[in-house]
């Protein structure tokens, strides 16, 4: 299983903000780019959270079905990661998508 590095990908939004700026600063340098950039760590990140509710679904069920190794600290712990993790994707879409449209409405 992989594990999204977000102080990673805070770093290169970040350097990516100072590069349009043009105030990138010798702190701003990131360590070299992962393997397949910003659109593979994307996609990873959008298969971790779907891993993730799929996981909270599971125990959920398995809770209510009464198996008998389903917690109710589990589960909800379960399903607040799900619920965070979804929270974050959202917010990452919604960034995107309003420097989508900023680039769209800069004039040439």
């Amino acid at each position: 299983m992989h594990t999204i590095d977000m102080s990673s990908v805070l770093l290169q939004m970040r350097v990516m903000a100072a590069r349009a700026q043009g105030t990138e600063t010798a702190s701003t340098h990131p360590a070299p780019p992962s393997e397949g950039g910003f659109t593979a760590t994307l996609s990873r990140a959008l298969e971790e959270v779907n891993r993730t509710q799929l996981r909270a679904q599971e125990m959920s069920a398995a809770f209510e079905a009464g198996a008998g190794n389903a917690d109710i600290a589990e589960v909800m712990l379960a399903m607040q990661k799900a619920s965070l993790s979804f929270q974050a994707v959202t917010q990452v879409r919604n960034k995107l998508l309003a420097a989508y449209q900023e680039v769209m409405n800069m004039q040439i």
